[in-house]
């Protein structure tokens, strides 16, 4: 059946292999450019912020396109049962593999609290080591080598931003039951709430980055504690900015007329990982700024 009959006949061939794409690897080149010019950027290389700006721009231009690619074929008629299939088994990878990296930085952040700082605090360690070291959590260090700091408490910008995400997380359930009740106007109302609650936690986050840095001193240069709350906090905006950017695009769709009550899995699997971000934050928001 030719592509031009499946969006006649409205029935999409058994198995639709999509044609080459130079996506993937335009994706892996911003991917390494990001990453390198992060690492060029936290040891002062002047190169490094513009390589990872750019490669982050880049990688939202790749998605851009590769995402309309996407849209145009299931608009076209060309998913079947099989590639809804492949795709909700691919979302959840990608989310089980977002797991694994953040718990990375969660597992860093238990290690070097309750086991390296207690065991630098020993007598044979302040002996053989660090003499004078502090076992207590956050620390500036042996003998004071990093600058004094202080930490940022759950009261009021974390505690705040959880509430966002929280009812965000509530917000876009609800703009989901609407549309699988065929009801637009309504999926479309709570997906807007959904999308400024969001963003709205990304500006409180980066208010809280210029009061940390300027009235605390908390750096990324601060010793363990500054650099994973940082890269744990930083990371965590990122993937809401990039949430959010998805659920723009639903958005968008759904405005144009895009997907019906049984057919919606752009908007599930934009929802599985705006849900992952919300459980995330939580995890930060007891851990980093409780404990």
């Amino acid at each position: 059946m030719s592509a031009a009959q499946t969006v006649h006949t409205g029935k999409a061939p058994y198995y639709y292999v999509p044609p080459h794409s130079p996506h993937p690897i335009r994706g892996s080149l911003c991917m390494l450019a990001t990453l390198v010019g992060a690492a060029l950027w936290v040891n002062d290389y002047a190169l490094g912020p513009w390589l990872c700006g750019a490669g982050i721009l880049g990688m939202f231009f790749v998605l851009f396109c590769w995402f309309g690619d996407a849209i145009r074929e299931s608009e076209g008629g060309l998913n079947s049962q099989r590639i809804d299939h492949s795709y909700r088994w691919s979302m959840t990878w990608f989310i089980f593999s977002e797991v694994m990296f953040f718990g990375a930085f969660f597992g860093a952040l238990w290690y070097t609290r309750t086991v390296s700082t207690p065991w630098l605090s020993t007598l044979d360690s302040q002996t053989l080591l660090w003499p004078g070291f502090s076992g207590t959590w956050p620390n500036f260090g042996p003998a004071g080598t990093i600058a004094p700091f202080e930490t940022v408490g759950p009261f009021w910008l974390p505690t705040i931003n959880t509430a966002l995400l929280l009812s965000s997380a509530l917000t876009v359930t609800v703009a989901h039951h609407a549309l699988r009740a065929n009801h637009r106007a309504r999926a479309i109302l709570w997906l807007a709430i959904t999308i400024i609650l969001g963003f709205t936690f990304v500006g409180f986050q980066a208010y809280e980055y210029h009061h940390a840095y300027t009235e605390l001193n908390l750096r990324f240069s601060s010793g363990a504690f500054g650099a994973l709350f940082y890269m744990l906090t930083g990371f965590h905006g990122f993937h809401v900015i990039l949430g959010g950017t998805m659920l723009t695009v639903i958005w968008l769709r759904l405005v144009r007329g895009h997907f019906t009550a049984e057919h919606h899995f752009g908007f599930e699997g934009v929802a599985w990982y705006w849900h992952f971000v919300d459980v995330v934050w939580l995890g930060l928001y007891i851990f980093v700024y409780w404990m």
